[in-house]
């Protein structure tokens, strides 16, 4: 009896120990498809959200309460047979150092999702084949999410993550896909390459500094978290000045702007003219939102 309860508990504490990575809900929006049975929709919901929180995707290991916080939202425009048309909008967060705050980290919306399925068919990831459109794109915004969060709290700690990303990419050049080729604008090639990029170098080291350095150290000395934060935008002008309109600035601010409005107005102040110069530049597409910074 007290051999098997030493199992017990041994096998209770190596399932906490080695946890899946990642906490994600999937909502599957159906309302623009004209079905009775809606029933599928609830089917492949479950069965996604099963697919992306009980696959181990690395051999890192993560302890429960670390498992990274994500959102898909999956809206299918079209539906026929098994053939899905839809986009997926992708959400990731991370919790700020000693409060109860989760910081935006990824926010993205990728509008060329058509996949095929059938009902209560497996969804099983095998990262050596592309066998399937619905779980190819899943597994790859499976690891971007990962990637971009381990960057967070190492410096290019997501490298091995963002390559296991690009695997997929090229794998999926065969398959005639919309949303891999290398040729089209925003696509999932150009955003694990420019990830991977040294010409984008600086967003990387951004994405550490701005959570690692600043917000990480906002609730022990707000004044030396806002000028990390604020120094993070001088990285991105560098990036600009070198890449104007790069992807990965944009997908930075679309996560981030409402944050970075709320951090600058309130708290101790930092030179908030310039501070709004530097924001009009590198994410003009934003100038309202930098507008209504108070201070």
């Amino acid at each position: 009896m007290r051999k098997l309860l030493l199992l017990f508990i041994f096998c209770l504490l190596n399932v906490v120990v080695t946890a899946q990575e990642l906490n994600c809900t999937i909502t599957i929006n159906s309302d623009q498809v004209s079905q009775t049975n809606q029933q599928i929709f609830k089917t492949l919901e479950r069965s996604l959200g099963d697919f992306v929180n009980k696959t181990k995707w690395t051999n890192r290991i993560y302890k429960e309460n670390e498992r990274v916080n994500a959102q898909m939202f999956i809206t299918v425009t079209e539906y026929e047979s098994d053939r899905f048309k839809a986009n997926i909008q992708i959400q990731s967060s991370r919790p700020v150092y000693n409060t109860s705050y989760e910081s935006p980290v990824f926010n993205y919306k990728d509008n060329q999702f058509n996949f095929q399925y059938i009902e209560f068919q497996p969804l099983v990831f095998n990262e050596n084949v592309f066998e399937s459109n619905l779980i190819g794109v899943v597994a790859y915004y499976s690891y971007i999410i990962l990637g971009l969060d381990a960057d967070t709290f190492a410096l290019e700690g997501g490298t091995d993550l963002f390559r296991k990303a690009q695997n997929i990419v090229t794998q999926a050049q065969g398959s005639n896909t919309a949303g891999w080729s290398q040729s089209t604008d925003r696509s999932r090639f150009e955003l694990v390459d420019n990830l991977l990029s040294n010409t984008y170098k600086e967003y990387r080291v951004a994405m550490y500094n701005y959570h690692r350095k600043g917000m990480d150290i906002m609730s022990d000395n707000n004044s030396t978290g806002k000028q990390v934060v604020t120094g993070t935008m001088r990285l991105f002008e560098t990036m600009i000045n070198r890449r104007p309109n790069a992807f990965l600035i944009q997908t930075f601010f679309d996560a981030k702007s409402e944050e970075i409005r709320n951090i600058f107005s309130d708290g101790p102040k930092v030179d908030i003219v310039k501070l709004k110069e530097t924001l009009n530049k590198i994410a003009p597409l934003y100038s309202s939102t930098w507008n209504d910074i108070k201070y």
